[in-house]
Parts: structure tokens; sequence; C-alpha cells
């Protein structure tokens, strides 16, 4: 679902006239954002149960430090941004949509920031994309040491429920990554900042994505398709990262109709080129990055390496040119995943790549 070009993300006005209410409640029907006229205020003290861990909120955080672009997004897609003190940990660069906002918040990391630099900007409330940068064995810091020190903590639900963050490099999915663990943190969030009205609007726009991206393709015979997600690789020459069963990425495909040929139930799980050349994917996904962590994080030399690696280059995907650049943000649960839909949905469906 396009965006509006009107502001769909703001609070509804609090006085309009009541001949008005009919004619505005029947025009936000028509742009897809009824959801605006939905949602009680907050009452607060609010507690939230994030990742088996209650957070109390009495009042709207003023000061926020986002540890995951993910995060960031959806807080400027609720129109936060004036909240954040500060950001981290990026795969690629900001949506245009939120380039205003980010232009006023500082950048802590481009990856993941000290705890140091976190605590430093004197948040009341630090939101985390992975469990692994703020949990039991936080890269950053856990989240017993920002309670000690007043700060809330909000891991998004998406990298906690259902999942081991303790078993393998990026954690192991117990249960298949659910869709609705995007839907509750925009809703949590919403309400955390009492901005429901935005959420729901916000949740209404995603949904409409996903819907869309699977309409592109009624009719469509994908039973004999599949497809592979390489991420990156910690040097060119050794097994890459790729997207395993029922996390994130796997839900896109399983979305859409096509099948995984990873069967690894790890997140990104490296696998050998020669066991991913004999399964021969119908597709190839690969990850377009701004960040330069691995060699591999530049696209461009994943698709020169896919072309001349003697392995590679014989892949009926690399032959054919059924190669998709996609932003590895949209690999990710956040709200690019939705875009990323489209985009996997119109290739699949024309069976051409988009530039």
């Amino acid at each position: 679902m396009p965006r509006s070009s009107c502001a769909s993300h703001r609070e509804l006005p609090h006085r309009r006239s009541s001949c008005m209410l009919p004619r505005f409640a029947t025009l936000l029907a028509g742009l897809g954002i009824a959801g605006l006229a939905q949602g009680a205020p907050t009452a607060y003290p609010l507690t939230i149960d994030n990742c088996g861990k209650p957070q109390v909120f009495t009042q709207a955080p003023q000061r926020v430090v986002t540890i995951g672009q993910a995060g960031t997004e959806m807080l400027y897609a609720l129109g936060l941004g004036a909240q954040l003190a500060g950001s981290s940990l990026w795969f690629n660069d900001v949506l245009p949509d939120y380039q205003a906002q980010d232009a006023k918040v500082p950048r802590l990391a481009d990856n993941e920031p000290s705890f140091e630099a976190v605590v430093g900007k004197r948040p009341q409330l630090v939101t985390a994309q992975f469990e692994w940068m703020v949990g039991d064995q936080g890269a950053v810091g856990t989240r017993e040491q920002f309670d000690e020190l007043g700060i809330a903590t909000y891991v998004l639900p998406s990298d906690c429920e259902g999942k081991d963050n303790l078993v393998g490099a990026d954690g192991t999915r117990l249960q298949a990554f659910q869709v609705e663990s995007i839907y509750k943190s925009v809703s949590e969030l919403a309400s955390v900042f009492d901005v429901q009205a935005r959420g729901a609007a916000l949740n209404d726009e995603l949904k409409g994505r996903l819907a869309n991206a699977q309409a592109q393709l009624a009719g469509v015979d994908l039973s004999n398709t599949s497809a592979l997600f390489w991420f990156s690789s910690a040097d060119l020459a050794t097994d890459p990262y790729v997207a395993g069963r029922q996390g994130v990425a796997d839900f896109m495909l399983r979305t859409l109709g096509v099948r995984n040929v990873v069967s690894s139930t790890e997140e990104w799980p490296t696998v050998s080129w020669e066991t991913l050349a004999k399964a021969n994917p119908t597709w190839l996904i690969i990850a377009r990055m701004d960040r330069r962590r691995f060699p591999a994080d530049d696209y461009q030399k994943k698709l020169d390496f896919l072309r001349n690696d003697p392995v590679t280059q014989h892949m009926d995907a690399v032959k054919h040119g059924r190669i998709i650049v996609l932003d590895a943000e949209a690999m990710q649960a956040g709200i690019r995943l939705f875009r990323g839909l489209q985009t996997l949905a119109a290739a699949f469906s024309t069976g051409v790549a988009a530039p």
C-alpha cells in the first residue's frame, strides 16, 4: 500500500465539527488508514512484559537511544524522531521518508555502540533490534545493567519470541518467525509513547503492503520455485551467511510461496557454496549494505564472486541473471520487510530481477 501524501502518521486534531466527522471517516477509510480513529490514550503507569522482562513506564519517554535500524525507523514512522537522543547499528542508509528526522539524531555508531556511549545520552529508554545486543550476553550491555541506572529497555519481540539466542551465532528459531511480532512492536511502542492512532495507521499500511505483495502473485505457479538469501560473508573465500529456515527471510519466501533451499533453523548459518550450488536455487537474493564490516557487505563484490567463482558461476540463477539485490534491512524484522516483499513479488511474478 503506497504511503498517503497526507501525514498518515500524525495524530488527528482533537477538535472537529460534528458535521465533518462522517466525511472525514469516509476519507480515512478510502486512504486505507481507518486505524487513525482507533486507540484509547495510554494510562500510566504502563507495564509491558517484554521478552520476559516487565518494563514500567510512568510517562512517555522523552529521550531514547536505539540499537538497531529496525527500531529506529519504526520510531521515525511513528513520528517520534524528536525523542531520539542517538541511534546505532545500521545496515543501510535511512529511508528517504525519514531523512529529515534522522538528520537531527546523533549516530553513536554504525555498528554496535559502547555501553558508555549509550548511557552518556541519558536515555529513559533503550530499544534493541537484537537480543544479543541487549540481553543476557549483551554485546552493548545487559538489561540488568540498564535497569540499575533506571533505564528501561525494549527488545523487539521478533528477536526473542520463539527463539533461543544462546544457540548459534545469530540465534536459533524454536518456532517459525511470526509477522505479528512486528505489528506487536508497533502497537507496544505506540502505547509507550501514547500515539496509538499512529501505530494503528502504520500497522494498516504494513498489512496493506503484505497483501499487495501476495496479490502480485495471484495465479502465478511457484510450486517449483526456490531461492537462497545471501546476507554476507566474513571473507569471500569462506562459507557465506545465508538465511535459515523459520527466520525472517524464510518467512518472506513462505509468504510468497517460494521454497528456501537451506534447511538449518539457525537464523543466518554458514553453508558451503558446494552445498548451495548442488541445491541450485531458482533465485539468488543478495543483501545490499551501506555498512562495511565484511568485504561481502559490498553487493558488487558478491555479484563479481558469483559470476567468477568456479562453483557458483554454473548455478542456474547466476547463468540466467535471476539475482535480486535487496536492502539488508529488508531482510530484518522491521518496516522495510514489507517493501522487500513487494520487491520480491515483482521479480517472482515477471521472472525479471529489479535493477
